[in-house]
């Protein structure tokens, strides 16, 4: 199950841009052209597909035809990606449950440049599917940092005018969109919702090389369900219990503010690096109980290498918050789990050992502490590692060899502490 591959796919959309991604997919699948075609076949062993400290190990099949395409025209570019999975477990079939898991990935850009000093840029990521790697995307530490079933969505999408005023000064009009979609209870309660987010950045060209940036975004996030995530009482003189008092999904409406400085440097012509560092205001707007109000630092660093022809390295690290799908009430003062603070490293490398095998690695830590609650500052430390080798047999013939391991420490009772280990081995075959 080499969920690894569009893991991936999905890191390098961050880094480049859908087109930037589409182009590392072609390579893997042939030569470059407007369309590609393939489809993977692999064997795996997933030892804890059920996610838990007991674990239920299968053995699997997977199947999974992807197909991309771009549309050049005279000052706008199209593209599409299309990636459908179908995963088939065994000890799921000989316990006479459904042993399928389907997933789908679509991703959709369109490029256009009005002139030589405006350019607008759309794109958007539609997933249907239960892995983690999937569902979370390019955000860092997810709101579910396990495998769930059922058909969950997450849709992802971006609009960017970016202008050149002048010379030296130019600016990037953003608006994100994100929605998240669970198919069952309790994460739909606790974890579907929309996030709109318009930010404006202005930047100076300081040097041919170098960018200076300052920027604000306003981000607001809705809680879509109307269902009930927590209960507390509250003890009256003399041992009187009033209650239940409820919690809803939109006692989670929140509001952001972010303010950052950064600075883009092209060290050389392979090297780039970012650093953007600011503050994100967090007020929560639909508690209950008390709207609470916090002042957190933002920051977002990156370091891309491009060291060889086909060899490629990054790393990086963010500092925000995210959602969390733990809830649970603080007994003393009844305050709900809002989200989460998370600091991620990761880093990621492609290497092309001979022309025809290519080795990749991506790695990824995250340090969490939960804001609000009965885990209130408690902490939640998620590694994740993939490794993954493709050899081109021919052209349009490859076999690929991978490993994932993941492993989550969570506080006692928020039921998110696991191990996982899956081997996958399988061929591609392209047009």
């Amino acid at each position: 199950m080499n969920k690894f591959v569009v893991a991936l796919g999905l890191a390098a959309s961050g880094a480049m841009g859908y087109e930037g991604a589409a182009m590392a997919q072609s390579s893997l699948l042939g030569a470059p052209k407007d369309w590609n075609a393939s489809v993977s076949l692999q064997g795996f062993y997933d030892d804890n597909y059920s996610i838990g400290p007991n674990k239920h190990g299968s053995y699997g099949l997977e199947v999974s035809p992807t197909i991309t395409a771009t549309i050049p025209l005279t000052q706008t570019q199209i593209g599409f990606l299309y990636t459908y999975g179908l995963q088939w477990y065994q000890q799921r079939s000989d316990l006479h449950v459904n042993p399928y898991d389907q997933s789908h990935q679509v991703n959709l850009w369109v490029d256009h440049a009005f002139n030589e000093r405006w350019d607008l840029k759309v794109s958007d990521t539609f997933v249907v599917g239960q892995e983690p790697e999937l569902l979370n995307g390019t955000s860092g530490q997810g709101a579910v940092p396990y495998r769930l079933d059922g058909n969950n969505i997450a849709n992802n999408g971006l609009v960017k005018l970016h202008t050149d005023w002048t010379p030296l000064f130019s600016s990037e009009l953003i608006y994100q969109n994100n929605f998240y979609q669970y198919s069952a209870q309790p994460y739909s309660g606790e974890l579907n919702r929309i996030d709109n987010s318009p930010e404006l950045d202005l930047q100076w060209h300081l040097a041919p090389e170098t960018v200076a940036f300052i920027g604000y975004q306003f981000e607001i996030e809705n809680y879509t369900e109307n269902a009930v995530i927590g209960q507390y009482y509250v003890a009256h003189p003399p041992n009187i219990l009033v209650g239940p008092y409820n919690y809803y999904s939109d006692s989670r409406d929140n509001i952001n503010h972010y303010g950052y400085l950064g600075l883009q440097h092209t060290f050389l012509p392979n090297l780039v690096g970012s650093v953007r560092g600011g503050f994100q205001y967090y007020e929560t707007i639909n508690d209950p109980l008390q709207n609470t109000t916090d002042l957190t630092p933002y920051v977002d660093l990156s370091l891309i290498y491009t060291y060889l022809p086909g060899c490629n390295a990054q790393v990086g690290f963010t500092e925000t918050r995210n959602a969390t799908d733990v809830v649970t009430v603080n007994s003393s003062n009844y305050s709900l789990t809002q989200d989460q603070a998370s600091s991620t490293v990761y880093a990621s490398i492609n290497h092309q050992l001979t022309p025809k095998l290519l080795l990749s690695a991506i790695g990824r830590f995250s340090d969490s502490s939960f804001n609000g609650g009965q885990f209130a500052d408690q902490e939640q430390d998620d590694y994740s590692l993939g490794l993954n080798a493709n050899y081109a047999f021919t052209r349009h013939f490859s076999g690929t060899l991978g490993y994932n391991y993941d492993n989550v420490s969570a506080p006692s009772g928020t039921f998110q502490t696991y191990e996982r280990n899956r081997f996958f081995v399988g061929v591609v075959i392209s047009y």
